[in-house]
């Protein structure tokens, strides 16, 4: 089948296309303005990207299938075309993944608001160390697996993140709907994608439809310190199975500690010892990621122990797990400057990153970098916790709010305002209408580099206009 990608430069759409490759599908794409890590990934494997989208095209290679991504909109060309025609079918990205390749498998589901992607990563990570060869399909690039997307062997189980925005343009259902699973990994619940959830309850709602699908042979990994998750409720349909640090969680997290060499914890299930971890990954975050993944890993098997026994499954692989890019990625580090690149881009998941950096890098001034670009971060929606958890920092730099001219003044993000509030409690904190006149601003503030130790973190869920190549490239250069 000839496969037609809209959007194909997106990482979740960019590795759902090599994997429709894999599967012996010819492969076809377009997009605009694709940038690394997932432009590098589609070139290597020999998968062109047409820029921009011209009905001419797709009435010239006549696909078989047309999947469009979340991002089109009516008024798109090649939609438009689509829909006047209809010579051509067309699906959603989640649909497609569910009629090819999901609708046979056992698979295992990693939703939640912020550790999707790692969670995915480690569990699949876990499970092909352990001898299996599971389908995997992640939203980003992991240094472990060794790819994206992977078919795996047809009797094994397929992880897949499962993200709780809409489908497509003509499917507001959330993502994980379509997605089947025989495990449902909810690591945390908080209100986030403003654009198309009205509130938390909102966002709860669709979780609890997500539940509802989990078949009662299947099983509900769920973050049993989260409240949020809490409130859907006991799930009597299902086999629920908690991970945290409460003492009424199956897979309790303990003994976490953090250093400049990395972090350790011990893993707990029902009152004995699993493992002791120790790994380069930082924060408790992350030993909770890798809590549910292993837990994750141990139920998609269906091996489930007993009460008082351990699970059958190594976790000695985790000290080696290198995580996924743009995920506290250290880009370049001459001491004493290093900087970071991370996708954060809700209040908590950067709040958790910089209290983690302040035990990683002790002493050292910490400067964020922020852009706001999300749906939700460019609005005021959340604002008062972006400014919160920018307060953990000792510099802030704001990057321009994305998309500026598509939200009313009253509605937008106000680098303005957060800049105000947060120089008046101690944090220097400067806004920038370009990205040019930040990354300026930020050489000029670090080069050289001053005798205390620093760390930069850029967080951003986009490009940043490619400013954190050039900055961690002149670090690099100029030490």
């Amino acid at each position: 089948m000839k496969v037609y990608f809209m959007g194909i430069g997106g990482t979740a759409m960019g590795n759902a296309a090599l994997l429709a490759r894999a599967a012996g599908h010819e492969v076809h794409g377009a997009d605009l303005g694709v940038y690394p890590p997932m432009s590098t990934v589609l070139a290597g494997a020999g998968i062109a990207v047409q820029n921009g989208y011209d009905p001419a095209r797709l009435e010239r290679l006549r696909p078989d299938l047309v999947v469009v991504g979340n991002a089109m909109s009516r008024g798109n060309p090649e939609v438009e075309w689509l829909l006047d025609t209809r010579k051509i079918p067309m699906t959603s990205l989640p649909a497609m993944l569910h009629d090819l390749v999901l609708k046979t498998r056992r698979n295992v589901v990693v939703c939640g608001t912020h550790g999707k992607t790692t969670t995915t990563a480690l569990a699949a990570f876990l499970l092909r160390e352990s001898g299996r060869d599971p389908g995997y399909l992640i939203g980003g690039v992991p240094q472990d697996p060794p790819e994206g997307s992977h078919l795996g062997a047809p009797g094994e189980p397929f992880v897949i993140e499962g993200d709780e925005y809409d489908s497509a343009f003509f499917d507001k259902r959330s993502k994980f709907i379509h997605y089947a699973p025989r495990v449902a990994v909810l690591n945390n619940l908080e209100f986030d994608h403003a654009d198309i959830f009205r509130d938390l309850a909102d966002v709860q709602r669709t979780f609890s439809h997500l539940t509802r699908i989990v078949p009662r042979s299947g099983f509900v990994v769920m973050n049993g310190d989260d409240p949020n998750l809490a409130a859907l409720g006991p799930l009597p349909w299902t086999q629920v199975f908690r991970v945290g640090l409460a003492d009424g969680c199956d897979l309790r997290i303990t003994g976490f500690s953090e250093s400049p060499s990395g972090s350790s914890f011990s893993l707990v299930w029902r009152g004995a010892e699993w493992a002791r971890v120790a790994w380069a990954l930082p924060g408790l975050y992350n030993a909770r990621n890798a809590a549910m993944a292993a837990a994750a890993a141990v139920l998609a098997t269906q091996s489930v122990p007993a009460a008082g026994g351990l699970p059958a499954l190594s976790l000695e692989s985790l000290a080696r797990f290198r995580g996924v890019k743009r995920r506290q990625e250290i880009r370049a580090s001459r001491p004493p400057l290093t900087v970071v690149e991370d996708f954060g881009h809700h209040p908590t998941a950067i709040g958790e990153t910089l209290r983690s950096f302040r035990a990683r890098f002790p002493g050292a001034k910490l400067a964020a970098v922020f852009e706001p670009r999300s749906n939700t971060s460019r609005t005021r929606a959340l604002q008062d916790d972006f400014r919160a958890s920018l307060a953990l920092a000792d510099e802030v730099y704001l990057g321009a709010v994305s998309r500026p001219d598509k939200l009313d003044a009253r509605d937008r993000f106000d680098t303005g305002e957060v800049c105000r509030q947060l120089n008046a409690a101690g944090v220097l904190a400067q806004g920038f209408t370009t990205s040019e006149a930040l990354l300026e601003k930020l050489l000029s503030d670090t080069m050289p580099p001053g005798p205390q130790a620093r760390v930069v973190v850029f967080f951003s869920n986009g490009s940043f206009d490619g400013i954190i190549d050039r900055f961690a490239s002149a670090v690099a250069a100029k030490g």
